[in-house]
């Protein structure tokens, strides 16, 4: 059969995967190139490789406007994932390129990373082991998380998830969103809307749940984290770019904030030379947080179905019978 559509696949967590879902591709008359990215494709990268590419499957590669422009063939983004702040959309629509995302894809994985962290800061898991293994007899004073405050910085799908979670562990909850949240979210949990000012000074943990947006972009800096008590702790799961690094750093160097637990960095890999490598108060993990068998399968299945569902829209008749989708709906 003749292949009639040109497919990138970018996305690091779909290229393990492409063997699985060949056939399905090329069945809907999908020529598949899979480019290798560690984390996302740059400007060059993308500028090198998007020529006569009619639809991609992404990570978080830099669709910038200038790409854009250069993809004159592009039809279809489909993004392995959530979060679509490096794509041009403003471009995208003006030049008629679809967009798809799947929301709230990994809200339940990330919410229970967040809530690892939290135990981890509030009974000294990892410490206690440590030094049991050099040796060490010792018991630190811990603190039940019923003591605790916690401030939740965007309360959508993956903020309400952590909500549930702490909830249930009987934390003291603030919320602060650009939206009013629903009664029903505050009812369920006990969350209290405030202003970010209220959150940050009454919280003893702080969690990043917003998206990255002009408004939210180094949203925690030396001002912010100087209104945060000293013995908080810090947990950004959502973006690197929310947290200035270089406060953070400064912050957590000189005992202003109690420590942090990072996913995600401005930028990623998080460079070998980087200070918070070599600070014991910082929790780093590889932008893993939305780690999850079963959530993975189906953004797999929904990002390739939305793929093929908009090249198809695109020129209808230009796809064989034989290519009915066969992955099925996220909510089955």
């Amino acid at each position: 059969m003749t292949h009639r559509w040109r497919v990138v696949i970018s996305a690091p967590y779909a290229r393990p995967c492409l063997e699985r879902y060949q056939r399905i591709l090329t069945e809907a008359g999908c020529d598949v190139v899979a480019a290798c990215a560690t984390e996302r494709l740059d400007e060059e990268q993308l500028l090198a490789l998007l020529p006569g590419v009619h639809g991609i499957i992404c990570g978080d590669d830099r669709l910038t406007a200038r790409v854009l422009a250069a993809a004159s063939d592009l039809r279809v983004i489909s993004k392995w994932g959530t979060g679509i702040d490096s794509i041009d959309l403003d471009e995208a629509n003006r030049r008629g390129i679809v967009v798809r995302n799947t929301p709230n894809a990994f809200s339940e994985p990330l919410a229970d990373t967040v809530m690892g962290y939290v135990l981890v800061f509030a009974r000294q898991l990892d410490r206690m082991n440590a030094e049991m293994h050099r040796g060490t007899w010792q018991k630190p004073q811990l603190r039940a998380l019923g003591e605790q405050t916690m401030g939740i910085v965007g309360v959508g799908n993956c903020g309400r998830a952590v909500a549930r979670r702490a909830a249930a562990f009987g934390v003291r909850l603030l919320g602060t969103d650009l939206v009013e949240i629903p009664g029903d979210v505050k009812r369920a949990t006990g969350l209290e809307q405030v202003p970010l000012e209220t959150l940050l000074r009454e919280s003893d943990i702080v969690s990043l749940n917003c998206t990255l947006t002009p408004s939210s972009f180094h949203l925690i800096n030396d001002v912010t984290l100087s209104a945060m008590k000293p013995t908080a702790f810090l947990i950004n799961t959502c973006r690197g770019p929310v947290v200035e690094e270089s406060a953070l750093e400064d912050a957590l160097v000189n005992g202003r904030l109690a420590g942090a637990a990072l996913d995600v960095f401005e930028e990623e890999p998080l460079p070998a030379d980087s200070i918070l490598r070599s600070l014991p108060n910082c929790w780093l993990a590889p932008h893993n947080a939305n780690s999850g068998v079963a959530a993975a399968e189906r953004v797999h299945e929904n990002t390739i179905r939305m793929l093929l569902e908009s090249l198809s829209a695109s020129s209808p008749s230009s796809l064989p019978e034989s290519s009915a989708l066969r992955c099925p709906a996220p909510d089955r």
